[in-house]
């Protein structure tokens, strides 16, 4: 009984993937077309590729879209680069996490969204207001990210580095530390990828032009077709750029293969 389970072939995980999207797409398909939710305000999956061609074909598209991933670039290597600095930094010296800690613990909780009405009054409703708020999302998890790998770095490797001369604050960053932290920085900066989008559009409905302006530009229309292919479109570009990462995760870590 044992060996005729075993040999009973197994569904790929691919296929059970593309069966559950399959289904997803049907029900979703038959909500709107059979009349159990209005037209209006759920587009079928066959109105899409409609939308989407009209919005490519007047430029909109590509329009928004680079407006979103300047906002989305500017504002994740801004807080990728200072939470990264500070991490590392209060990670190697301790009384200096120390003499922050008070001040992360009050400014951590605040939502990065709650910097808005700051971002307005000091960027206005320009594109530094959407940068400044998605370095803030950032910001924080690559900090805590970087802050715990360089403290879960073995005392006894730094102790081994010591006794072969690297003594120096920067000799044992860049060849002990930086090194055996790589993997822990990397799965923070993976993390703020996806932050970073929500952060952009969160911005972006206060008034900052792209994807999100976009989609409540449409909203307000009841264009939901055009609200929808705006969201897989941060969708689709989202999954490109971790796909993207996770490969250069894979060459910058393959040292540990």
């Amino acid at each position: 009984m044992t060996s005729a389970r075993r040999a009973r072939p197994r569904a790929s995980p691919t296929l059970l993937a593309a069966a559950g999207l399959a289904i997803f797409l049907a029900i979703w398909q038959a909500a709107p077309s059979l009349g159990l939710v209005n037209h209006a305000l759920l587009p079928a999956p066959s109105d899409l590729p409609a939308a989407f061609v009209r919005e490519v074909r007047s430029g909109a598209w590509a329009h928004y879209v680079g407006l979103s991933l300047g906002h989305y670039l500017f504002g994740f290597a801004w807080g990728a680069s200072l939470g990264g600095a500070f991490g590392v930094f209060t990670g190697m010296y301790p009384p200096f996490e120390w003499s922050l800690a008070w001040v992360v613990r009050l400014l951590r909780p605040i939502p990065n969204l709650a910097w808005a009405p700051f971002a307005i009054i000091w960027f206005g409703v320009e594109q530094a207001n959407a940068v400044f708020l998605v370095s803030i999302g950032v910001f924080w998890i690559v900090f805590f990210a970087a802050q715990g790998a360089i403290r879960s770095v073995d005392r006894d490797l730094i102790e081994v580095a010591e006794a072969f001369g690297y003594t120096s604050g920067r000799e044992r960053l860049f060849k002990v530390l930086l090194p055996a932290a790589a993997p822990g920085i990397l799965v923070g900066l993976r993390t703020a990828l996806g932050q970073a989008w929500m952060a952009v559009v969160a911005a972006e409905l206060s008034g900052v032009s792209g994807l999100g302006s976009r989609m409540l530009q449409a909203a307000s229309l009841l264009a939901t077709n055009i609200v929808v292919v705006y969201m897989l479109t941060m969708a689709a570009l989202y999954g490109l750029m971790d796909v993207g990462f996770v490969l250069l995760q894979k060459r910058m870590l393959r040292w540990r293969a």
